[in-house]
């Protein structure tokens, strides 16, 4: 049993469709009529009006792409961060020769919208850098505030919802790029990133006019007969099932349905005695992060050779305090949370 925060189990008519027979992407007119349903689908999913494309690559591409496409050597960016990869934003924007204003906050505390306030008084910036929902730690950052205070600053808002999109409301009115994942909360395989570009976003793009190609947004704006590369075939086709899923259960069915779960999780979590990192309130829809000091990998070991489910531990300074409970997408499911919860209760007893 797969309950880890993505890549997540994939439903069994998400499986089935990797095995239908394989469309050329660069040859078929049938595979552009995939896409274009895909990011119509995907659309819906983002509630925007905005551009949506699709990248052949894991979420993380979407993030590096982003940057990439709209910071120029030298730029002035505003990385708001409670979270590794909020921090991670800071990296990517240095090897894009850009200049970083890392503004943190502990990873258990929320986006400092007081040190944003302070900041944005003292210098201006062109773009501005942060996460919705920091899976290591389960934190749903509440970005719509620093989002208002960037656009009204004039600032282009990139906001990492990989691990949101699809499972959380995004607040992309006011989001200028804004970057998914197949693999978390469209239960799809890993190797896709989509990604919602405003026409502002668009405007920048073309000024900065990026190098790269792989790493870069514009040759999607306008496809023509043929995509930039090789499209991932199968993975569209499969990302293009699981998002019909999404739609024909309705977008807001689904939302009720990570809710529900995850509060299962957690009165299961409270039963076992487990406190929830950093707290229930401020905690993600999608994915429950519970604090185990010192014992996250032996919990995990033990439940993968014992019980046969496979959760995940923190990252970086947290790998082993946090065990994290992935229920999103396909898992956002109470039926299965009980059951990894029982196999978490057996675990814990036998350990005391």
């Amino acid at each position: 049993m797969l309950l880890t925060p993505g890549p997540t189990a994939l439903p069994p008519s998400v499986r089935e469709s990797m095995s239908r027979e394989l469309v050329n992407p660069d040859v078929d007119p049938e595979f552009r009529e995939i896409y274009d349903d895909l990011t119509g689908k995907l659309a819906r999913v983002y509630d925007t009006d905005d551009d949506v494309v699709v990248l052949g690559g894991e979420g993380i591409l979407g993030l590096e792409a982003a940057v990439a496409s709209t910071v120029e050597p030298g730029d002035d960016v505003l990385c708001l961060s409670n979270g590794l990869y909020g921090d991670g934003f800071a990296d990517f924007v240095e090897n894009y020769g850009g200049d970083p204003t890392l503004v943190e906050a502990p990873y258990d505390e929320p986006l400092d919208l007081d040190a944003l306030d302070s900041v944005l008084a003292d210098g201006d910036f062109e773009v501005a850098t942060m996460v919705h929902c920091e899976t290591p730690t389960g934190m749903l950052n509440d970005v719509e505030p620093a989002l208002k205070r960037l656009q009204d600053h004039g600032a282009l808002t990139i906001v990492d919802a990989v691990s949101s999109l699809g499972g959380v409301p995004v607040p992309t009115e006011y989001i200028d790029v804004g970057i998914g994942g197949s693999q978390k909360c469209f239960s799809a395989p890993p190797g896709l990133a989509p990604v919602s570009v405003s026409d502002a976003a668009w405007e920048r793009i073309e000024a900065v006019d990026p190098d790269s190609l792989y790493t870069n947004l514009l040759p999607w704006r306008e496809i023509g007969d043929l995509f930039p590369y090789t499209h991932l075939t199968t993975l569209v086709v499969a990302l293009d099932e699981a998002l019909s899923l999404v739609v024909d259960e309705g977008v807001e069915t689904v939302y009720a349905r990570h809710l529900e779960a995850a509060s299962r999780c957690r009165e299961r979590g409270r039963e076992l005695g487990l406190d929830v990192y950093p707290d229930v309130e401020r905690s993600s829809p999608t994915v429950t992060a519970f604090h185990v000091p010192g014992r996250a990998e032996a919990l995990q070991e033990r439940l993968d050779a014992e019980r046969d489910v496979t959760l995940a531990t923190g990252l970086g300074d947290l790998s082993n305090d946090v065990l994290r409970v992935g229920h999103m997408g396909y898992n956002a499911d109470v039926t299965k949370v009980d059951e990894a919860m029982d196999a978490l209760e057996t675990v814990l007893d036998d350990a005391e």
